[in-house]
C-alpha cells in the first residue's frame, strides 16, 4: 500500500500533512526496530559465546534485498577511467638479450628464400640462488703489529647480499606478503634462512631508511599548503592502535599511534616530535572556542608562563599545582588548545595550513583552514534506507541533484572564474535549503548546509581535490597489510611498518621502482637522488599551492 501512495493526489492539505507525519513516524519506528533487532542479536551472540557456544554466523544474501541496508562505500564515486599511456608496453621495455630463432632446414621446400627476421619481444624472470664465497685479502705488518683485512663490497655485510635484502623488504612492505610466505619462497629457491633472520632483515638496523623517510615527509609537507589525512585501526602487539595517513600528490606518510584523538593527529602532522605546549593569544582563542570557562582561562593567564614552550610533564605539573580540581574533559581541552598553538608557533617543522579530510571532530582546529570530502558527505545520504517508496524516490532525486552539483564543482576546478564562484555559492544555498518532507533526509541536508565553508573551500583554492580518496586509499593499503600480517609487535617493528610503507607509496608517486630504490640505498650507490630532493623539484613544477601564492 505504501509503495503505491501518491501524496500529490491528496487534495486536502491538512490530511496530506498528517499522512506525511505518519510516514515519517513509520520510518523512525522502522529504524528503531532494526537497531533493536541488531542489538538483541548481538546480545544473544555474546551470551552464547560466554556459554562456550557460537553466535549467529554472518551469511551474505545471494541477492541484494532492496529493503536491506546497502553498501555505502564510495568506491563507485571514486572510480575514474584510467588514462592510457601514449607509448605501447613494448616501447617502454629495455631488451637485455637477443637471440635468433632458426627454422629447421629439413622442413623447408627447396625453393624457400630467406626474407629476414620478424621481431618478437618476450619478458621473462629468473629467480635463482647465488652463493658467493669471498676470499678477503689479509696482510700483516710487523712494524705496526696489526693485521689488515679487505672489506666486503658495500651491501654484503652479514650473511645476505643486497639483492636478497631488497627483495625481502619489497615483498613484505610493497607486495604485502606475509613473513612465513617469504620464508617459504626463499626456501623454494634454495636460500638457507630462518624466520627470525627474515624478521631481522625487515626491522633491524634501518636507521638510514628512517632518516630518509623523515626528510621525505618534511619535503612532502613543504610541497603544498594542504594535505589529505585519514586514519584506520591497526594492532601493535595485540593492542588496538590507529594508523594515521598524511599525503598529497607527491608523498604518502604513515604514522601509528595509540589513539586517534586530536593530539594524536597533531603527533602525526609533527612526525612524532616531542609534544610542546604554548600559552599565547591563539591558545586563549582556542580555549574559548573549546568552551573552557572564563575563570579557568583567567587562572591560566595569571599563573602560567605565557609565550613559552612547555613540555608535557611541565604542563601537567602546573595544572596539578594551580588547578588541582580540574575535570578530565577540561584538562584535555587545555592540552589540545596549547598543543595546537605551539604547533603553529614553531618553525622547526613544516606547518600544514589546510587539511582535506572527513568530518571527524579530531581534525578540527588543527589548521587554519579545513576542507571536507564530498565523497564522504555523499556517503551519509547513501546510509539513509527509507522504507516508504515515496521517501526512496525523494532520496534518489536529491542524490541526483547532489552529484550534479559535484560535477559543476569539478568543472569549476578546471576553469575557475569569479562569476561561476558566486553562482556555485548561491546554488549551494538553494540546493541545501531544500525541504522534502522526509525528516531524516531533511536533517541530513541541513547538516550538509552547516558544512558549507569546508565543502566549498575549492572555490577559494581551485587546486584542491573535492574528495579525500588518496588518504582513504592509503589507509586501505594499511588495512590489507594488517589482514595479511596482523600487525607489528615491537616499537622497532611499528617504526619499520610506517617507514617502509611510506617509502613504497612515495616512490610510486614519484614514478620510481621501489625495488631499485631499496637496492640503491642498500648498496650505497645513490644513483637515485634523495626523495626529499625529488619532491622539492616536483613541487616547483606542479605548484600545488597556486592559489595561496596568488593570494
Amino acid at each position: 500500500m505504501l509503495n503505491d501512495l501518491d501524496l500529490s493526489g491528496i487534495q486536502d492539505e491538512r490530511a496530506r500533512e498528517v499522512i506525511v507525519r505518519l510516514l515519517n513516524l513509520v520510518e523512525e519506528q522502522g529504524r528503531e526496530l532494526a537497531e533493536a533487532r541488531a542489538e538483541i542479536q548481538r546480545l544473544r551472540d555474546e551470551n552464547n559465546r560466554l556459554k562456550g557456544e557460537q553466535g549467529k554466523p554472518t551469511i551474505k544474501a545471494k541477492r541484494r534485498d532492496p529493503q536491506a541496508r546497502q553498501d555505502y562505500s564510495s568506491e563507485q564515486e571514486r572510480r575514474q577511467p584510467k588514462k592510457r599511456e601514449g607509448r605501447s608496453k613494448i616501447e617502454r621495455l629495455t631488451v637485455t638479450r637477443e637471440e635468433i630463432a632458426t627454422v629447421d632446414r629439413a622442413l623447408l621446400p627447396v625453393d624457400a628464400e630467406f626474407k629476414g627476421y620478424e621481431a618478437v619481444v618476450v619478458q621473462d624472470l629468473r629467480l635463482e640462488r647465488e652463493t658467493i664465497r669471498f676470499h678477503k685479502e689479509k696482510y700483516y705488518s710487523h712494524t705496526t703489529g696489526q693485521s689488515y683485512l679487505a672489506a666486503l663490497p658495500v651491501g654484503y655485510e652479514g650473511q645476505f647480499g643486497p639483492g636478497l635484502r631488497a627483495l625481502v623488504l619489497v615483498w613484505y612492505y610493497g607486495s604485502q606478503m606475509s613473513e612465513p610466505k617469504i620464508v617459504d619462497l626463499l626456501h623454494e629457491v634454495g636460500i638457507a634462512i630462518s624466520a627470525g633472520q627474515v624478521s631481522n632483515l625487515l626491522i633491524k638496523d634501518q636507521d638510514d631508511f628512517h632518516a630518509e623517510q623523515d626528510a621525505a615527509y618534511a619535503a612532502g609537507l613543504r610541497s603544498s599548503p594542504w594535505q589529505h589525512t585519514d586514519d584506520t585501526g591497526t594492532r601493535v602487539n595485540g593492542e588496538n592502535h590507529h594508523c594515521h595517513t598524511v599525503c598529497n600528490p607527491l608523498h604518502t606518510t604513515y604514522f601509528t599511534a595509540p589513539s586517534k584523538d586530536r593530539l594524536s593527529v597533531l603527533d602525526a602532522l609533527s612526525n612524532g616530535r616531542p609534544r610542546l605546549f604554548r600559552l599565547n593569544d591563539e591558545a586563549f582563542d582556542l580555549l574559548a572556542g573549546l568552551a573552557v570557562s572564563g575563570l579557568t582561562r583567567q587562572c591560566l593567564r595569571e599563573k602560567f608562563p605565557v609565550d613559552q614552550s612547555l613540555s608535557d610533564a611541565t604542563l601537567n605539573a602546573l595544572l596539578t599545582l594551580h588547578l588541582p580540581h580540574l575535570g578530565s574533559q577540561t584538562r584535555k581541552r587545555i592540552f589540545d588548545g596549547l598543543a595546537i598553538a605551539a604547533y603553529h608557533a614553531q618553525d622547526e617543522w613544516p606547518v600544514v595550513q589546510l587539511l582535506l579530510c572527513d568530518d571527524a571532530p579530531q581534525f578540527g582546529l588543527l589548521t587554519d583552514e579545513l576542507a571536507l570530502c564530498w565523497i564522504h558527505e555523499g556517503r551519509h545520504y547513501t546510509k539513509l534506507t527509507p522504507l516508504v517508496a515515496a521517501h526512496r524516490q525523494l532520496l534518489a532525486d536529491f542524490r541526483t541533484k547532489f552529484w550534479a552539483f559535484y560535477d559543476r564543482l569539478l568543472a569549476y576546478r578546471d576553469h575557475p572564474s569569479s562569476e561561476e564562484r558566486d553562482h556555485l555559492s548561491a546554488d549551494f544555498d538553494t540546493l541545501f535549503s531544500t525541504t522534502t518532507g522526509y525528516w531524516a533526509l531533511d536533517d541530513r541536508i541541513a547538516t550538509t548546509r552547516s558544512h558549507k565553508a569546508a565543502l566549498l573551500k575549492v572555490l577559494e583554492h581551485p587546486e584542491l581535490p573535492l574528495h579525500n580518496n588518496p588518504a582513504e586509499l592509503a589507509a586501505r593499503a594499511r588495512v590489507r597489510k594488517r589482514d595479511v600480517s596482523f600487525g607489528p609487535r615491537t616499537r622497532d617493528g611499528t617504526k619499520a611498518w610506517d617507514t617502509f610503507m611510506s617509502l613504497a607509496a612515495t616512490t610510486k608517486k614519484l614514478g620510481l621502482s621501489f625495488f631499485q630504490f631499496i637496492h640503491d640505498r642498500i648498496t650505497r650507490a645513490y644513483r637515485i637522488p634523495p626523495l626529499a630532493e625529488l619532491i622539492d623539484q616536483r613541487a616547483k613544477a606542479l605548484n600545488l599551492g597556486a592559489s595561496w601564492a596568488a593570494g
